[in-house]
């Protein structure tokens, strides 16, 4: 009953904050300097009767309001408008695109939970020296920008050794994987300090507790009692970290695809904001909301698995 409850209130919050996002991203891009009208015409000056033929094809001339309304009936339709540069259904451009984001995400968060998790693992159990060169590691990895990893990687191992590809998205999934290699190391580089860092800090708080001293006291082996009382105990702090870490993902994935040209909704965004193609950049932005809003849902439904301390629904109020 208790997750009956959640589920209908997060529901319900995610549709509000839904909202909310629908009209600031809606709202956003008529701040901007220019107009969709001032692109359909590539600059050129135009005749009273051009640009009222222009304003009255897309609805320009229709108040902010009934834009909106329309706009927010088509997208619960799931109408997100015609690109205005492409000339296409931004429901096609996403179709077409939204799958190389998403391997490229899921690569790189396969990266850095496996990288992450161990170097956090080894540098709180081993601790001295190690410890010391994995402090190190990840410095440096967390004052790496993800743009400037991508740049490193691609001069490196695409330009020089010619390893992998400098740049695109392949076509199959196997070429996919070998095109996407470096981005998804790119993207994963500042993620991977971020994550190793944490899990070391939950690690040696939980080697510090007193179940730990018992559990040695007893004789329990140092493996058993690194997995099911270190380990596990340190799993709620760094699920909270993954979600913010996917997040993460979403948002430095439009720097790693433009620098490798990949094709995603990431380059496709950056390219739609510079030519204000506005039914483009208005889609992507509620997407990338409604993302980043599942994330946290299943964040909040996690914990209390992995960490029974841990009530329904309180991470945000315990925060």
């Amino acid at each position: 009953m208790n997750f009956v409850r959640f589920a209908v209130r997060r529901a319900a919050e995610m549709a509000a904050t839904l909202l909310v996002a629908s009209f600031v991203v809606f709202g956003a891009m008529y701040l901007a300097p220019g107009s969709p009208a001032s692109f359909l015409l590539s600059g050129r000056s135009a005749s009273p009767e051009a640009l009222a033929a222009v304003n009255a094809q897309y609805h320009l001339d229709d108040p902010f309001a009934v834009r909106y309304l329309r706009w927010l009936g088509d997208i619960v339709q799931g109408d997100f408008g015609r690109s205005l540069t492409y000339r296409t259904d931004v429901s096609r451009l996403l179709a077409d695109r939204l799958p190389t984001t998403l391997l490229l995400i899921t690569m790189a968060l396969i990266v850095v939970v496996t990288i992450g998790l161990l170097l956090g693992r080894i540098s709180a159990v081993r601790g001295g020296a190690t410890d010391s060169a994995v402090l190190v590691a990840t410095t440096l990895a967390v004052g790496t920008p993800s743009f400037v990893a991508a740049v490193l990687l691609q001069g490196l191992f695409a330009v020089k050794l010619g390893w992998f590809p400098s740049g695109g998205a392949g076509g199959g999934f196997l070429d996919q994987v070998w095109h996407l290699t470096l981005p998804a190391i790119a993207l994963a580089l500042y993620l991977i300090g971020m994550l190793a860092r944490v899990t070391r800090s939950a690690m040696l708080e939980a080697l510090a507790g007193e179940h730990v001293t018992v559990a040695r006291s007893r004789g329990v082996p140092e493996r058993q009692v690194i997995r099911r009382h270190v380990l596990r105990n340190s799993l709620g702090t760094v699920l909270t970290t993954g979600g913010l870490i996917v997040s993460t993902l979403l948002v430095c994935t439009i720097l790693v695809e433009t620098a490798f040209s990949i094709g995603g909704i990431g380059q496709l965004l950056e390219l739609s904001t510079t030519t204000k193609d506005f039914p483009t950049v208005q889609a992507i932005s509620l997407i990338i909301v409604a993302l980043f809003m599942a994330v946290n849902l299943i964040v909040d439904l996690l914990l209390p698995l992995v960490d029974p301390r841990i009530a329904l629904g309180t991470r945000g109020a315990s925060a």
